[in-house]
């Protein structure tokens, strides 16, 4: 069951009155996959004008993720930006997700006088910073940058299940599931597969994929819990 948010836009309003405006949330999806980039979003809200329904991302139905980022492209300033498998292979995962989170903020419109940053690690950021532990859950513009990140990346990884219909990325978006880990072993690697990655550096060296890498089903978007060591 979808959970209601119940986040208010208080902590950007608190920090308007410190550091003025705009204040940007950022936050990204694709961490953990396999096969495809990670995607940054930041987003600065409309004090007057928030989407109603905006939460993490994890919590929303493919539906309503769809509507909101309607409704927040069109009332907010929104900066993407993608890292792809080559920038994480050579960077590594988190390199490659800090430089798409100040990716994103850099195509803001409007410089933010404050980006509040999910997460424990911050991005290098010309403005000034914060991290928040678990934000999309707690601050309003993290929660809606999650979705854009979100939406965005989907659709891309079903584009991309276009050129490679055999690999089921429309369904599991990339994530290490029986089904993608199958594919694996009969089809091999494509270019959108992260070959830093312990399943498909195996894969590649002549090895199997473990079990315990692989999981039933895609998770929605458990990005927080990073890359198979």
């Amino acid at each position: 069951m979808v959970r209601r948010s119940r986040m208010t836009f208080r902590l950007e309003r608190e920090r308007t009155q410190r550091f003025g405006g705009p204040i940007a949330g950022v936050d990204e999806a694709g961490r953990g996959p396999w096969a495809g980039p990670v995607v940054a979003a930041a987003v600065v809200l409309d004090p007057d004008n928030i989407p109603e329904g905006i939460a993490d991302s994890k919590t929303l139905s493919a539906a309503a993720r769809e509507r909101l980022y309607r409704d927040i492209t069109v009332s907010a300033q929104v900066g993407i930006a993608i890292a792809d498998a080559d920038r994480i292979d050579r960077d590594n995962i988190l390199e490659a997700t800090l430089w798409a989170m100040a990716a994103a903020v850099s195509q803001l419109p409007t410089a933010p006088s404050l980006t509040l940053v999910d997460g424990n690690r911050c991005p290098p950021l010309a403005g000034a910073a914060e991290v928040i532990i678990r934000g999309d859950a707690i601050c309003l513009s993290i929660a809606a940058a999650s979705i854009i990140a979100k939406v965005t990346r989907d659709r891309l990884m079903c584009a991309f299940a276009q050129s490679w219909p055999a690999y089921g990325f429309e369904r599991h978006k990339g994530y290490g599931t029986r089904a993608h880990a199958e594919a694996l072993a009969r089809y091999g690697v494509t270019p959108l597969h992260r070959r830093s990655f312990k399943p498909v550096r195996t894969l590649l060296a002549g090895g199997g994929i473990a079990a315990a890498d692989v999981a039933e089903l895609a998770p929605a978007d458990r990005d927080e819990a990073g890359p198979p060591a």
